[in-house]
């Protein structure tokens, strides 16, 4: 599925109507070069989920991960780019946030250790400054229904 997203408000969007979907075991795979809009996602569906739209959400940048309580359990948010490699995972509770739900930012650094039931969500840049387009993989269809903008 591949969404035009015309401005920030729309990625917001995106990031409320995919946050309503998860439960505890989910993982969203955010993809896509630097100032392709992750962190802007990310800050979106944790506000979501914590309730709170004034919520400050640091990027995990230097702490590789920042877990959140929410109304739905855990969120765990993951920015792997300086991962040294996979098996430094298992020391930033990898194993725990499986169990909740796990917002992953460079995910292809995980490798194999991505859950595969991920929902990989591509963001590219489109042809205005603010205009992106999210490509998204690996949930059913059925799933993904409720998703428009």
């Amino acid at each position: 599925m591949q969404i035009r997203l015309p401005d920030q408000t729309s990625t917001e969007h995106l990031a409320a109507q995919l946050a309503a979907l998860c439960t505890p075991g989910d993982c969203i795979a955010l993809s896509g070069g630097l100032g392709a809009g992750k962190s802007t996602f990310a800050r979106a569906f944790l506000r979501v989920l914590a309730h709170d739209p004034q919520m400050e959400v640091p990027s995990p940048s230097f702490a590789l991960v920042q877990p959140y309580d929410t109304s739905v359990g855990p969120v765990f948010h993951y920015d792997l780019w300086r991962l040294d490699g996979p098996d430094a995972l298992y020391e930033l509770a990898w194993d725990e946030a499986c169990e909740g739900i796990m917002l992953v930012e460079w995910p292809e650094r995980a490798e194999d250790l991505l859950p595969a039931n991920a929902l990989h969500l591509t963001l590219t840049s489109g042809a205005t400054e603010d205009e992106r387009f999210a490509e998204l993989t690996g949930w059913p269809d059925e799933r993904l229904s409720g998703v428009a903008l």
